[in-house]
């Protein structure tokens, strides 16, 4: 029995030896290869010991440091001329609010109906927003508080309320009250989550009613939109402006993710608080596949949307650049799995919705021109634009949006569903 104990804690010792030891070796730099990784690691990709820097930021009167990157390390286009660009309308701001997957996805539809030959529109974004609030309270109600409530949203949110309740210019409704030249929906979001918090602790779940006082909420914060407007000297609701004038295809834009939690070449659902409806319409696809399609697209002339994480030490909209800094993974590294885990340790989260309107060639890498309607983007050097690199596109933007003749060859990847 001694004996026996012996080699039992033996074997254990080894074992612990062996998994420590493989744990412990660290990328040898001096070789310019990673291990154990059987990845080759060219030498202008290590630099991690010289990227990360430290800034300090003031957080309610105090100075508090924090890792960030030095960006004047990295070759980038000189200007935006260099970029092979889609048509767009000119980048707007969001202000206070968390409405950017309005933003993005109507000026990917702008975009669109240029396409299309519909001509140059400018469209209401908060129109969409209205009635977006509206259906998050309605579902809230439906199911009895068990709903995720926040001013969040994705890009095919857009199409859905556009097909229920139309769309209107810009100057048709702006969503600011007389005197107001800035969003801020601070104040009315609270409201909202105070009634609707009421409405679930009294077991309060008249939807008519509930809806009928959400609206009185809203328009008094944002304005009641029109139920009629004017165009070229006629009169027509929302739905037969978006019917006649605009005819978009609402039915033909796909939106893609790559998640391995979903078989490959399978739609699914993807699991972020802002798919608060749980669409399960998500056209799953592995990366590499994922990124050429975004690629694929913008050269041969379409614009895509996109979201994802941009709460990174490598992206500023002050300097306008997003980069992957090799103190987080070398570029060779990024693949399925390392994109996958931090999408799973939540250090890549669903915070932001952009639209990516052009591409460009620099030295080793690829570059994306992305409209911005967020704060940092309108303070940065481009006034709207942030320059994105292909190893940030690659790690960090977790889900697109594009019109289907685009991906044609990937849609014949997938059964009819």
């Amino acid at each position: 029995m001694i004996n026996k104990s012996l080699r039992v804690l033996t074997v254990a010792v080894i074992a612990f030896w062996l998994v420590w030891s493989l744990a412990c070796r660290q990328p040898e730099r001096e070789t310019g290869q990673a291990k154990p990784a059987p990845v080759q690691i060219g030498e202008k990709e290590i630099q991690a010991k010289d990227e990360a820097i430290y800034k300090t930021r003031d957080y309610n009167g105090q100075k508090r440091e924090y890792l960030s990157l030095d960006f004047n390390r990295f070759e980038r286009p000189a200007s935006l001329d260099e970029f092979q660009k889609i048509f767009h309308q000119p980048p707007i701001r969001q202000y206070n609010t968390g409405t950017c997957w309005s933003f993005s996805t109507t000026s990917f539809l702008e975009s669109e109906l240029k396409r299309l030959g519909r001509g140059e529109f400018k469209l209401s974004e908060l129109y969409t927003v209205y009635w977006e609030y509206v259906e998050k309270a309605r579902r809230f109600i439906r199911e009895k508080g068990d709903s995720f409530l926040g001013e969040g949203s994705e890009h095919n949110a857009v199409f859905l309320r556009m097909k229920q309740y139309g769309v209107v210019p810009a100057g048709a409704y702006t969503g600011l009250l007389p005197g107001k030249t800035e969003h801020d929906h601070s104040a009315l979001f609270k409201e909202l989550r105070d009634y609707l918090d009421f409405c679930r602790k009294n077991q309060y779940w008249d939807e008519e009613k509930a809806i009928a006082y959400v609206r009185l909420i809203l328009n008094k914060h944002l304005g009641e939109p029109p139920a009629e407007i004017e165009y070229n000297g006629q009169k027509m609701t929302p739905k037969e402006f978006l019917d006649n004038v605009l005819r978009l295809p609402l039915d033909d834009y796909v939106s893609f993710m790559s998640f391995k939690y979903v078989p490959f070449y399978t739609r699914g659902e993807y699991r972020a608080p802002d798919n608060w409806w749980h669409s399960r319409d998500y056209y799953n696809v592995p990366l590499d596949e994922f990124y050429r399609a975004i690629v694929t697209a913008l050269k041969n002339g379409y614009s895509v949307a996109l979201g994802g994480d941009v709460s990174e030490p490598g992206i500023s909209g002050d300097e306008g650049l997003a980069v992957v800094p090799t103190f987080d993974i070398l570029p060779a590294l990024i693949d399925q799995d390392s994109r996958e885990f931090r999408f799973y340790n939540r250090t890549s989260e669903d915070d932001h919705a952009i639209h990516c309107v052009g591409l460009t060639e620099k030295g080793d890498h690829t570059w994306f021109l992305i409209k911005d309607s967020g704060a940092g983007a309108h303070r940065g050097p481009y006034k709207g634009y942030i320059l994105y690199r292909d190893d940030y596109v690659k790690l960090k933007m977790l889900v697109f949006t594009v019109h289907k003749e685009a991906v044609s060859d990937l849609l014949a990847r997938f059964e009819p569903k």
